[in-house]
């Protein structure tokens, strides 16, 4: 079945009413057995361009060698540098449109469904693609299934068993490609713009004057590559790198170097504020010796000793003391908050700073989920666990030297 109509005329919201992604008014409508669909958009994930071409289902080597031949990616798979083993980038960044979109088709063909519904899926390829992919795939590979295609292309029509010609959200004219030519005005007006904007493209291509000989020889390698699928242009950019796209994440192991530790502790403010942390500790953990000291000399070792002062001026002195403590501690927190806090804006600050502006090249080979975990979980270790264990280790060293 083929759909047809003038831009915007609902032949994409035919196919998602058909899914149930359009909410139906009225009439009835009854699926019997499994489905595919082919968007418009090509939908790729990152991965291998086998898993998705399978797409969790077994490996069968000869159906899976037969699609391939019937959507054209064995040329492809050739050029690039692992083959099906290639990684895709993310949304298929490392792939063309018209690679993209027979991948998609692909995985389609290879779930093996009852009912196939593509969304004009030769837009993308050129026409000798275009013509190949019907005949292998739509007439070849899926003759015995039920395929709803819609297309603007008015070649692909006569062969099609019923035609629906669609107009503002409505099935205008439904039938065989020769009864709806004669006996309707909107699918020969349809098939007339066709043709017309056909005559005038090669109008424009005979005109083309080619002056030099390198020019025609660069016409005539552009028209080798569209013949073998249009994607010979990506050779420069795919069969180069020796390395995959998309590279395994890299985990160092091992114990931190103390210039990390410095680099940390100096990001902010220079380390100025280091000097003041310590003594701050350092006073804190004097304030508690003399707490200590004061209390075991001015208690009086027994009931019949004398008191070597009285017991106003011991609390009195316990209690400064005490303050004292509580002011250092204070002091020490809010230094660490402030450098700790200083620290992490830095840091991030940079992060943001070398991501935006990174070339092109480093988000197509990174996925976005690596770069997030970056800004998020590790900012998180920089803004609360590594202060922590800083100012506990300085704290702990201190307390064991007093």
């Amino acid at each position: 079945v083929a759909v047809c109509g003038t831009v915007g005329s609902g032949k994409s919201t035919l196919l998602s009413c058909i899914l149930g992604e359009v909410p139906k008014l009225s009439g009835t409508l009854r699926l019997s057995g499994s489905k595919a669909y082919v968007p418009q958009s090509p939908w790729i994930q990152s991965g291998k361009i086998v898993d998705n071409i399978l797409f969790g289902r077994e490996m069968d080597d000869e159906k899976y060698n037969r699609i391939l031949e019937a959507c054209s990616l064995k040329k492809d798979l050739e050029i690039l540098p692992f083959g099906d083993q290639t990684i895709i980038g993310e949304r298929g960044i490392n792939l063309s449109g018209g690679q993209k979109q027979r991948v998609q088709i692909a995985r389609a063909l290879y779930q093996d469904a009852d009912i196939y519904l593509f969304d004009d899926p030769f837009s993308a390829v050129d026409a000798h693609t275009g013509s190949h992919l019907f005949k292998e795939c739509l007439l070849g590979l899926l003759h015995s299934k039920t395929v709803i295609y819609v297309t603007h292309q008015v070649e692909f029509l006569p062969t099609a068993d019923l035609i629906l010609v669609m107009k503002d959200g409505r099935i205008m004219q439904a039938g065989k490609y020769n009864d709806i030519l004669s006996s309707g005005t909107d699918f020969k007006e349809l098939v007339g713009a066709h043709e017309e904007a056909l005559s005038a493209f090669d109008s424009f291509e005979g005109g083309v004057a080619n002056p030099t000989g390198e020019e025609e020889l660069t016409v005539k390698k552009t028209s080798e590559g569209q013949s073998n699928g249009g994607l010979i242009d990506k050779i420069d950019d795919t069969a180069i790198p020796e390395g995959q796209l998309v590279q395994e994440e890299e985990r160092e192991k091992g114990k931190v170097g103390l210039a990390v530790y410095w680099k940390y502790i100096t990001t902010a403010y220079g380390g100025a504020l280091v000097p003041f942390i310590l003594i701050c500790q350092i006073l804190f953990q004097v304030l508690q010796i003399l707490s200590n000291y004061w209390m075991a000399w001015a208690t009086p070792v027994s009931a019949d000793a004398e008191p070597l002062v009285d017991g106003s001026t011991l609390i009195i002195v316990y209690v400064a003391l005490a303050l004292g403590s509580a002011f250092c501690v204070l002091a020490r927190s809010s230094l660490v908050v402030t450098a700790a806090y200083k620290t992490a804006t830095l840091l991030f600050s940079k992060m943001h700073y070398c991501i935006f502006r990174a070339p092109m090249s480093f988000f197509d080979a990174t996925p976005s989920g690596r770069i997030l975990n970056r800004a998020s979980t590790d900012q998180s270790a920089v803004d609360m666990n590594i202060p922590f264990q800083v100012a506990s280790f300085a704290v702990v060293t201190i307390q064991l030297l007093g």
